[in-house]
């Protein structure tokens, strides 16, 4: 048995789970028709920084995958690693994980570039710094920097959200090209209790405008605490928008006079830094 374990940790971990179903079927699909490597990433995505353990109900209730399901596919990503089981009976992320996230050039590599400028803004504004990479028609949340009496965020480290739900968000879009602002600005745009983000198409692409002629992008909300971010975008060598710098504080705690031509000078940096790294989106 341990021989076998050994040998099937040599093949890559997205061709097992591809191959794992809950009986053997042609075409390797669940009964549903859903590839089963797409109900382990919905079983992944239900775990976060304020909830990093879950039980298996828990699990199953905010996957939406059958009870029974849920606990032969968490058995499996076990065996993988993708998953680790602690003594109190809970699930939570594997540390192999981590070896993936740290072989992405964006998240990792782009980090790497952008810790010292989050410094700069972090001892600038005593608040958030942070970096968020484009992830299709969501950012992702990819490094902060927080000072102890920040105000309280409501999302962290590798949380995805709609690029017009936040500052970073819109700096993307904004730069993202006006196919990809069509597309965008034309499709559902839900809203977000509490905050600036806009609802109407043509508002929001009035709104991109404004940010592509001052350089920056600015949101608010309420929830969980009264709150703005500020930020700027950041260019790979072929000119496509990959990442904002950006800082959340406060409402009223951001200096916008001062932090403002700070985040600008640190962005374009920034993308000087990345262009020469050759760090892409498609990377």
């Amino acid at each position: 048995m341990t021989e076998a374990r050994e040998e099937d940790a040599s093949v890559p971990v997205a061709e097992r789970i591809e191959g794992m179903d809950e009986k053997p079927r042609r075409g390797r699909r669940p009964a549903q028709g859903e590839p089963v490597l797409n109900r382990a990433f919905r079983l992944l995505d239900v775990f976060s920084v304020d909830e990093p353990v879950l039980t298996l109900t828990e699990i199953s209730e905010r996957c939406g995958i059958p009870l029974s399901s849920t606990q032969r596919l968490s058995q499996q990503l076990l065996a993988l690693g993708v998953l680790e089981r602690l003594p109190d009976g809970g699930f939570s992320m594997g540390l192999r994980m981590l070896g993936y996230a740290a072989c992405a050039p964006r998240g990792h590599g782009l980090r790497a570039l952008a810790v010292p400028y989050l410094e700069i803004l972090y001892r600038l504004t005593q608040q958030h710094a942070q970096l968020a990479v484009a992830d299709g028609e969501k950012l992702t949340i990819s490094e902060r920097l927080t000072a102890p009496n920040a105000v309280p965020a409501r999302f962290h480290i590798g949380d995805r959200l709609p690029l017009h739900h936040s500052a970073s968000g819109l700096a993307m879009l904004a730069y993202s090209g006006e196919e990809a602002i069509d597309a965008y600005v034309s499709g559902p745009l839900d809203g977000e209790p509490g905050s600036t983000a806009l609802t109407d198409g043509a508002e929001l692409r009035a709104y991109l405008a404004e940010v592509r002629k001052a350089g920056r992008a600015w949101f608010s909300r309420s929830i969980p605490a009264p709150g703005e971010s500020i930020a700027a975008p950041i260019f790979d060598h072929t000119g496509a928008c990959i990442a904002a710098l950006g800082v959340v504080g406060g409402l009223g705690t951001i200096n916008i006079p001062v932090v403002e031509p700070a985040l600008l000078s640190l962005a374009r940096v920034l993308t000087r830094d990345v262009s020469r790294a050759r760090i892409t989106s498609a990377t």
